[in-house]
């Protein structure tokens, strides 16, 4: 609900605060002090239509600021989480400035916002029904939901949309099935030549790599014998028979024949000395076996070189790199199978879509009964409130069309609309176009009664609901304003006194004059009354310029009836 109005600037309005509360609060005021301008300057908040001529003359700019109370269920809160905006505790606070050259900006809880969006918020928070701001119940679009709360079928419509949601992806994956399987049946003599030119290949994963450091040690063989040739006449002497290995055993050996006479003297040296044959033996052992496993044959680099080549002129040939041949192979041979074995699947996915269609048709059909069964119902109920409003001669009706099954949506197989008739003889329309004022308020308040708690706006509002009628009427008018009051918020701007009576808050909007005599400026202020202060508002409502003592008592006795 709607908790605290701040307005500053906006037309006649130079500076308002009003903290609302739960229950029926009640506007009033004489004719032209300003009650249209505080539902534009709400308008504004939740987003409706900004130009220049809102804001105050000689102000920069207005500020219109909604702060509501709502429950952590409620769907603004889904919204804001759609927009990635972070939610307030305290509740949801929308604010709207207006500079003076008409442009604006829209936020919600001081993060800045599209005016899309805040409209969209707003529609959730508020209803309006006035003479030329008619929104909710004549919105074609919620006329089903509205149905459903009203029958208690929610649950079985969240269960619809499942199966909805089920049906709609096999009918998905049997068309798309169907396109590739039409695509592949266009393409199957190249997918057949493709195939059988990649098998032929059989390319493994990897094998580029293994293939080029192949290439590349084959390449360099003849290098790497003659490096090994070299490092081997060295290490041996040639035919000279002075190699490293000779030398140390020469070294050795003279100082084997003086060993016994050094006193232990040589043992280290000796015992290197030996160290070193032995590594020189390992050397020469390694480099034999790296030149014996060293492969110069020529064919053997041609057939790797002919193997690195086809692979990579597949690759291009595709446009792919080599390393995604295997897996491009096992994709055409699907698409190959696919064709092959398209009867099949195909009619596994066709079946799998029967199934999934028919099952949300009888779901559909069932709720669709329970509809029409609804409509009748609250058809019903909407006439017994009708004649105490003096709307006796309209008639209520819902609407339960059957769609064709490609009109068929996640919330049925219906289109339900609510329309009406005010006059005798007349064609049921839609809500929004039967008639205008007070009329239609009324006939919205009457809707608005027996869908009591229905619709997830917290907060509604009525201007002029009363526009037309008096005494009992009037009275009628206040008695639902009241009753409805008790399921959500209810703000009414009345010209009536027995609806005026009903409020549990009452607010007087008036003009006064301020500022220096040479520039004096009007401004609408809007006062909260306590007791005597709506004993006389009420009374001047009943007795015009001049409140008489009788138009006190009638006062009186309104105000009693209410207590």
């Amino acid at each position: 609900m709607l908790t605290h109005l701040s307005i500053r600037d906006i037309v006649l309005i130079e500076r308002l605060d009003l903290h609302m509360a739960a229950g029926l609060g009640v506007l009033t005021g004489e004719t032209g002090a300003g009650k249209s301008i505080l539902l534009d300057a709400l308008g504004l908040a939740l987003g409706r239509r900004a130009d220049a001529g809102l804001v105050r003359s000689g102000a920069a700019q207005g500020v219109v600021t909604a702060a509501f109370d709502v429950t952590p269920k409620h769907p603004a809160f889904a919204l804001l989480a759609e927009q990635g905006l972070e939610a307030a505790e305290e509740g949801i606070v929308l604010r709207r400035v207006v500079s003076g050259d008409g442009k604006s900006r829209a936020f919600v809880n001081d993060q800045a916002v599209s005016i899309g969006l805040l409209r969209r918020l707003g529609d959730t928070l508020v209803e309006i029904h006035g003479q030329n701001d008619e929104q909710g119940l004549t919105d074609s679009a919620v006329h089903r939901a509205l149905l459903d709360d009203y029958a208690g079928l929610s649950r079985d419509a969240a269960a619809l949309k499942g199966l909805y949601r089920s049906f709609r992806d096999a009918e998905t994956a049997l068309a798309e099935a169907e396109a590739a399987a039409e695509q592949a049946q266009r393409d199957e003599e190249y997918l057949r030549h493709v195939v059988a030119e990649l098998e032929a290949l059989k390319p493994l994963p990897g094998e580029e790599d293994e293939l080029a450091a192949q290439r590349s040690q084959l390449q360099a063989g003849e290098k790497l014998a003659t490096a090994m040739q070299e490092a081997e006449a060295a290490l041996l002497g040639g035919d000279k028979g002075n190699g490293v290995e000779s030398r140390l055993r020469a070294s050795l050996r003279a100082l084997e024949r003086v060993a016994d006479r050094a006193g232990g003297q040589l043992d280290e040296a000796m015992q290197a000395a030996e160290a070193a044959l032995d590594q020189a033996a390992r050397y020469a052992q390694a480099l034999d076996e790296a030149t014996r496993r060293l492969d110069l044959d020529p064919q053997r680099l041609e057939r790797v070189e002919e193997r690195l080549f086809a692979l990579r002129g597949a690759a291009r040939k595709h446009s792919v790199a080599v390393a995604a041949l295997p897996q491009l192979a096992e994709d055409f041979a699907a698409k190959l199978a696919l064709i092959d074995d398209q009867a099949t699947s195909l009619g596994k996915l066709r079946q799998a879509a029967d199934t999934a269609r028919a099952a949300f048709a009888k779901q559909a059909e069932a709720l669709s009964a329970a509809r029409r069964k609804a409509a009748a119902k609250l058809d019903k109920a909407v006439a017994a409130e009708l004649a105490p409003l003096k709307l006796g001669a309209a008639k209520f009706q819902t609407s339960v069309e059957t769609l064709a099954p490609e009109q068929w949506a996640s919330d049925g197989a219906d289109r339900v609309i609510f329309l009406a008739a005010t006059n005798p003889g007349s064609a049921p329309g839609s809500l929004a176009k039967i008639a205008s004022g007070g009329e239609l308020s009324r006939f919205m308040l009457a809707l608005r009664v027996v869908l009591a708690g229905r619709g997830d706006a917290g907060t509604l509002i009525f201007d002029e609901v009363d526009r037309g009628v008096g005494g009992a009427t009037a009275a009628a008018v206040g008695e639902r304003l009241k009753r409805l009051a008790k399921d959500v918020q209810v703000l009414v701007v009345t010209h009536s006194p027995q609806v005026a009576a009903k409020g549990e808050r009452h607010w007087r909007i008036a003009k006064r004059e301020s500022g220096p005599a040479k520039a004096r400026v009007t401004l609408t202020e809007v006062m909260p009354l306590q007791q005597d202060e709506r004993r006389e508002e009420i009374a001047r409502m009943l007795a015009g310029a001049t409140i008489t003592d009788a138009a006190r008592a009638a006062a009186d006795e309104l105000l009693l009836q209410q207590a």
